[in-house]
């Protein structure tokens, strides 16, 4: 029997993507004549003469094979092609052109709510899960404890699915795919939905299985600490081509020292404002430490800091940028404004410094946003991506880690215990 499990042959994958061409600006004028043209069509889908249709190519002969046992770290920025190489593998989507060669059964989280029918049960999502990948009841039952254990949902059991939180549905449906034996495990970046204490169990799980049972794990993730702790090789994605693949070490550095990071050397925005009447629009965005060093990831209980440049083109009166994070569940962290300043033509900064708010291990999304006590001027969401990693944890004063508990947020409160009088 061969090693190889995952065979990708000139792997390619094409969408057609339709873009609405409009004029920069549109009077009156132009809406009733347009209105017109449209009448005197006669029945013509107007319509049709707006769109634009190009081929996009989110893979590109790809060609490469994972042996069994592999755990295999994919790495790249956000429409790099990771989520469509993911679906071809889980046969969720077929390719446009090449083909791909798997040896066994797959079981695939991709997304939360992927592969549960909603008005089941956990109970009963278990058995269809186990069903769908070709195993025997009495096979499930014998595992049906392990999951159920695992995902630690015992008292919603019986409840539908659709009634779950997002992180009770990622535990279970985790549970399911990893303890159901599969051959390949393929996992996106849905962990991110749960805790990070469940998350460190979901990588342990994962060795687990390759290691023991000589699983292939297929793993996405934009946590670079996590990715090297679990993962022996990787593969790097870039515009939908491999642009590196092998040991796992080699292929971080590479993905980090390429710029592809968004914070590896500042994240460049491009600038589709310049010129379209706007006083004022952001030009890059920097995620840096506290010596203004641009970095990849910020260690637990370290200070940082966000370097917002924009430039104004005209004379702004009571400016204020605005920065926001949130975590991958669009759940609001942390808001923060600049005091207002009067601004005149040139280009300018911000800097946001934290030094007290400790979040937890993963990756959080910036939203930077320009205006004025009048009006909005820019706002632009997802701008860059804040990578929290635990990597050096260790070299942490011990009494912040003994007393910051658990959570997205884990700054250290004050506590204390008294005695009371009977």
């Amino acid at each position: 029997m061969s090693d190889v499990i995952i065979k990708a042959e000139n792997l390619s994958k094409r969408f057609l993507i339709s873009h609405q061409v409009q004029e920069r600006y549109t009077s009156l004028r132009d809406v009733l004549t347009n209105r017109v043209k449209d009448v005197l069509s006669f029945g013509s889908n107007g319509d049709n003469k707006s769109l634009e249709r190009e081929d996009f190519w989110a893979l590109k002969d790809l060609n490469f094979e994972i042996k069994r046992g592999d755990r295999v770290g994919i790495i790249g920025r956000n429409g790099a092609g990771k989520s469509t190489l993911l679906k071809i593998l889980s046969r969720i989507t077929e390719p446009t052109k090449g083909k791909v060669t798997i040896e066994g059964r797959v079981a695939s989280l991709l997304e939360v709510g992927t592969g549960f029918h909603p008005e089941l049960s956990g109970r009963e999502n278990i058995f269809l899960n186990g069903a769908i990948l070709g195993m025997k009841r009495a096979e499930i039952r014998e595992k049906f404890d392990e999951i159920v254990a695992f995902a630690e949902v015992e008292k919603f059991l019986d409840t539908p699915v659709k009634r779950y939180s997002s992180g009770m549905y990622v535990r279970l449906a985790f549970a399911v795919a990893a303890h159901l034996e599969p051959e390949i495990l393929i996992v996106d970046e849905v962990l991110a939905v749960g805790d990070v204490q469940f998350q460190r169990k979901c990588l342990g799980k994962m060795e687990d299985v390759s290691r023991t049972d000589g699983r292939t794990v297929l793993f996405v993730s934009h946590n670079m600490s996590a990715i090297q702790k679990l993962c022996t090789s990787g593969m790097y994605l870039n515009c939908g081509l491999i642009k590196g693949f092998g040991k796992i070490d080699s292929v971080v550095n590479l993905y980090l020292e390429s710029g592809q990071s968004r914070t590896n050397s500042g994240y460049s925005v491009p600038l589709p404002f310049s010129g379209d009447g706007l006083e004022c629009y952001v030009n890059q965005v920097r995620i840096e430490n506290i010596d203004g060093e641009p970095v990849n990831e910020i260690l637990v209980g370290m200070p940082w800091q966000i370097r917002v440049y924009f430039k104004s083109d005209r004379s702004v009166k009571h400016f204020i940028v605005a920065l926001g994070i949130t975590n991958n569940s669009d759940f609001n962290i942390r808001t923060a404004w600049s005091n207002p300043v009067d601004l005149d033509c040139g280009n300018y900064e911000a800097i946001f410094k934290e030094s007290e708010l400790m979040l937890s291990v993963g990756s959080y999304r910036v939203a930077v946003g320009l205006s004025s006590y009048e009006k909005a001027i820019q706002y632009i969401e997802n701008i860059a991506t804040l990578y929290i990693s635990d990597v050096q944890v260790e070299n942490l004063d011990k009494s912040i880690i003994r007393t910051s508990g658990s959570g997205l947020v884990l700054n250290p409160m004050d506590t204390s215990i008294v005695k009371t009088k009977d």
